[in-house]
């Protein structure tokens, strides 16, 4: 019986597998981000020679299935399994104290394998240098700052990890970036359960109408063909219905390539337009308590005369 040899690590191949890597699979790990992804690996292991700190090794392969949303849903499966926070042994004294993670130590320590983040952040702040291929922005800009303040601020990891309790621990950048492409691509996998025939079949069945319109763009910028211009009177009344209620939503769905609206979707709710038209028929109780406080305040109307005049104030 032959064994089948395993795929090497990223940080062993070159730039042209990845461009094949790239070009099969799941649509959303292209080439720029198996780069960002090599490159995280690379940095670690020059880390660990230069400094001698132990670091992990990510054995992410992205998976070459030829269905690209199956190979996605693969992708996923395999990043939950790596970033699956280390657990002690079953017969550790220390799990039945409610310890249950080895390495769920402090902000500074990896949950998966207990590398020191602190010490690589003082040698070479790799969080800065791995960015989204998309928006340029960094890990350490996405993660590791306060949204708010903009002060540095350690990403906390989950014990489930994208849902659960949150830990003491977080994430080395290799693993942080491997998060980081998991909530791009269950958020891929939302967008698309969103389309399927039987959801929307489900929305309707709630009081939601929904009309799908295959359009590139409602907005004027975006370029629309000749046939759909006809319905940019009816738009242009959405966008403005949709200001005055809730119970109409348009959602546009860009390319994330080219920028362009390549589907645009109608919600029309009829809960909202029923709730709406029982609120405007239906004073509120501060409406009622002005109302009475108005008319507590009007003077009663007296007669008088002046010089022969008489009239009522």
């Amino acid at each position: 019986m032959m064994m089948r040899p395993s795929n090497p690590s990223l940080y062993q191949t070159n730039d042209a597998h990845l461009a094949m890597l790239a070009t099969q699979g799941n649509e959303q790990l292209n080439q720029a981000a198996l780069a960002e992804m090599m490159a995280a690996q690379q940095g670690m292991q020059q880390i660990a020679a230069a400094q001698n700190i132990e670091v992990p090794k990510v054995n992410f392969y992205p998976s070459t299935h030829p269905d690209p949303r199956k190979a996605r849903r693969k992708d996923i499966k395999q990043a939950y399994k790596l970033l699956q926070p280390a657990k002690r042994s079953r017969l550790s004294p220390l799990r039945w104290l409610g310890n249950k993670f080895r390495y769920d130590k402090d902000t500074g320590t990896c949950v998966i394998e207990g590398c020191n983040c602190a010490a690589l952040i003082q040698h070479d702040n790799l969080y800065m240098r791995i960015c989204d291929e998309d928006s340029g922005r960094s890990l350490w800009e996405m993660y590791w700052q306060n949204p708010v303040t903009g002060q540095p601020e350690a990403f906390i990891a989950r014990d489930r990890v994208t849902s659960g309790k949150k830990m003491r621990g977080t994430y080395c950048p290799e693993h942080l970036h491997l998060f980081h492409l998991l909530t791009k691509w269950e958020s891929e996998e939302d967008k698309q359960s969103e389309m399927n025939p039987n959801r929307l079949r489900d929305k309707v069945k709630r009081g939601v109408s929904i009309v799908t319109v295959p359009v590139s763009a409602v907005r004027q910028k975006d370029p629309q063909p000749a046939m759909l211009q006809k319905y940019e009177p009816f738009f242009a009344e959405l966008e403005r219905d949709s200001g005055k209620t809730k119970g109409i939503s348009i959602l546009n769905y860009k390319n994330p390539q080219t920028g362009i609206n390549d589907v645009t979707m109608v919600i029309f709710d009829l809960r909202i337009f029923q709730q709406e038209m029982e609120q405007m028929n239906m004073p509120t109780a501060e409406f009622q308590a002005l109302l009475n406080q108005q008319q507590s305040m009007v003077v009663p109307q007296q007669n008088i005369e002046v010089e022969g005049v008489t009239g009522q104030v």
